[in-house]
């Protein structure tokens, strides 16, 4: 059991970086007054998901719920 925790510390380590670094790397939610004149609506705001900042989200929340999955597995084992 000694074995196992010590792998899931070092897994639940290396996500916790993960997200972090995919955090920093996307782009601020600021519109300014860009989104007064519907600039939000342009090829970019509804095709957001296919581009680099969907995917950065994407991967923000897959590992948002495994960092969440793994503190409660290690809460349990120790």
């Amino acid at each position: 059991m000694n074995i196992l925790t010590v792998l899931l510390t070092v897994i639940y380590v290396i996500i916790g970086v993960f997200i972090a670094i995919v955090v920093l790397m996307q782009e601020g939610n600021q519109q300014g007054l860009g989104s007064i004149g519907g600039m939000a609506e342009s090829y970019w705001g509804k095709n957001k998901g296919r581009s680099m900042e969907g995917n950065l989200e994407r991967f923000t929340k897959f590992a948002t719920a495994a960092f969440l999955v793994l503190a409660l597995v290690l809460n349990i084992l120790m």
